[in-house]
């Protein structure tokens, strides 16, 4: 297979979005980014208070840019759980409610009560919610609370309305954005990709399942997907490709195969056809960001892949390019690297379609020490 690789020619200067140890919070991490109808980009994060750790005192704040990412707007806090966490932020814009003929901005997040090996054992609760806003993040409606419908916990002693018999323990949306289905039988649905564990911890990470949930009626009910067959299955990406489908992209949380993992539906997310580990993704254990970003002649999706794409570190950031909905990846494009194998240089990021020919990638930068946004130029060599 022929790879084209660019590197560097068409990235535009590096700006800094969140910077740990800035705003009151000590790190920032897990970025999610979307770009809203009047052309604003949003970058959410977790703003973690007392450190790096996953959890603890963690709130999901927003930054703004009006002018394609150049400058950031102060920050806000979007989403808090008291000193406990709220995260995971997974935004996405709702264009198919006639009732809101401007777009409405979905934020769906995790709160959670311990941390996940904790829950993973039983001793504890995550959550899932989602807020609003019609103003593309100024305001924000109240939370809504949606774990009854998404989430299989057996914990009757916190609530009686999640005693499942599946015992579903940890869970985490995405991270990064959800989709929605833009064209065919569903379009309009949104898609929230996800993971959870099932029942006493197990070697390997063998009790991660990924799944997803979707809304077909603009947030008022949910359901969720069948779950990928593969155990290790966790942090996970979606984006519509031809024919109405799906494509699922997640991480195996198990490690070995360091190659992301690939599920198709046909039906939008509801059941999965075919899954298998491509191996022309690899990924050292960490998570990756998928965008449809547009049409062939042919009937192929365009579509793009963002990862820290090594088998050994979080480094070496690049975007890939799909012509044929995501088959194969014929041009890479390197964002940024350490040079030097360092440990956990470029993890976490997030892309948005900033224009025909751009893309914004929102991404962790060197060790953990800042959220940095950049733009390519993806049809250029």
């Amino acid at each position: 297979m022929l790879l084209i690789f660019c590197a560097g020619a068409s990235l535009m200067a590096q700006v800094p979005v969140f910077i740990s140890g800035s705003d009151g919070f000590k790190s920032f991490r897990i970025p999610a980014f979307v770009k809203a109808p009047n052309g604003d980009l949003l970058a959410f994060a977790e703003g973690r208070v007392d450190g790096g750790r996953d959890f603890g005192d963690i709130d999901i704040v927003m930054k703004r840019s009006k002018d394609s990412g150049k400058t950031w707007s102060a920050i806000s806090t979007v989403a808090a759980y008291n000193n406990l966490q709220a995260g995971n932020p997974a935004p996405v814009f709702d264009l198919g409610d006639p009732a809101f003929p401007n777009g409405r901005l979905f934020l769906f997040y995790n709160t959670g009560n311990n941390h996940e090996a904790e829950v993973r054992k039983g001793n504890g609760l995550r959550e899932v919610w989602y807020k609003t806003s019609t103003d593309a993040g100024v305001t924000w409606s109240e939370p809504v609370n949606i774990t009854a419908q998404v989430h299989r916990p057996k914990q009757p002693k916190v609530n009686a309305a999640y005693n499942f018999p599946e015992d579903w323990r940890s869970y985490a949306n995405s991270p990064g954005h959800a989709t929605q289905i833009a064209s065919g039988k569903y379009k309009g649905r949104i898609f929230v990709p996800g993971n959870h564990s099932v029942g006493e911890p197990k070697d390997d990470y063998t009790d991660y399942q990924a799944h997803g949930f979707y809304t077909d009626d603009h947030g008022k009910t949910f359901k969720l997907s069948e779950s990928i067959p593969i155990p290790g299955s966790n942090e996970s990406t979606a984006t519509e490709i031809s024919g109405g489908r799906l494509m699922f992209n997640a991480r195996n949380q198990k490690g070995d195969k360091k190659a992301r993992i690939v599920a198709i539906s046909a039906d939008a997310g509801m059941k999965w056809d075919t899954t298998y580990f491509d191996e022309n993704l690899p990924d050292p254990v960490s998570e990756g960001s998928i965008i449809t970003i547009g049409k062939m002649p042919s009937g192929h999706y365009l579509l793009a892949f963002s990862n820290a794409a090594d088998t050994k570190s979080r480094d070496n950031l690049t975007v890939k390019i799909s012509y044929d909905d995501g088959k194969t990846w014929t041009k890479k494009i390197l964002i940024d690297k350490s040079g030097n194998g360092e440990k956990d240089y470029t993890a976490y990021s997030d892309i948005v379609l900033t224009s025909s020919d751009t893309i914004g990638i929102l991404y962790e930068l060197n060790g953990y020490k800042s959220i940095v946004f950049k733009e390519i130029n993806w049809k250029k060599d």
